[in-house]
Parts: structure tokens; sequence; C-alpha cells
């Protein structure tokens, strides 16, 4: 199963003990094949920084754990046209397609609104969760 998990998606699994941080445990486990990009580590580390006053060796430590995770998309190919509203969203759809994934889990309502993008299935964290539960 390949996933990318957005950037609210890990920030919420760094702050809070739900089900985010179990879905990068999973990942950790390699439960799951999680894949992310630049983009997505860069607005991840600007947001724990600013937004979260996270110190330089905490936002080291919590890259460190995403990277180790997952896999990197260096270079993910550009959406022929925009799709989303925030053009950001669509660097984050981008890094799905290059990765091949089959789900993008945010908890951004404008991505949820899509429910998919070509055969990737747009879902919230708690929907991804629920995929494990039926196996």
């Amino acid at each position: 199963m390949r996933a990318v998990l957005d950037t609210n998606v890990l920030l919420a699994a760094f702050l809070t003990e739900g089900i985010c941080a179990r879905l990068l445990t999973r990942a950790r486990k390699r439960q799951f094949s999680l894949f992310t990009c630049p983009f997505i580590l860069r607005e991840f580390d600007r947001v724990l920084a600013k937004k979260f006053s996270a110190t330089k060796q905490e936002r080291m430590d919590a890259l460190h754990l995403i990277t180790e995770a997952s896999q990197n998309v260096p270079d993910p190919a550009k959406l022929p046209t925009e799709v989303c509203r925030d053009k950001d969203d669509d660097h984050v759809l981008a890094c799905a397609v290059s990765a091949d994934a089959k789900y993008l889990v945010t908890g951004d309502k404008d991505l949820l609104s899509l429910k998919a993008y070509k055969d990737i299935r747009i879902m919230a964290p708690r929907d991804f969760e629920l995929l494990f539960e039926d196996r």
C-alpha cells in the first residue's frame, strides 16, 4: 500500500498522540509504504519553526524520523494543469502522482473535497486508519 501523508498529517503526528501518530508509527514499521518529497519536508520544517517555535534540533529530529520512515520522491513531476484552489496542494498531489501512491492522506478540506485524483484516493487520516482494521 503506497501513500503520501500531507504536511498537516505529519505535523499532527508529532504534536498529538492520536491517529496521525499511529499512522506514522505504521509507516516506520513498514505496514505501508510512505512517500514524501522536498516540498512536503520543507513545508513541515517551516511550519514547525514558525507556528510551533520548534528548535532546530527538534525539527531535525522530526525530519529524521519522517525520512527514516519514508521514501523520497526527489523531483515530482508537475501536474499538467492546476487542480486545487491552493497551489501548494498541487505540489502534494504531484508528489502522490510521482510516487504512484494509491492514497493521499490529508486533513485539508480542499483536497478532501476532490475525493480522488486519477487513481489516488484522497482521504482523512481516520478513514486511512480504518483500512488497517479491515485486514
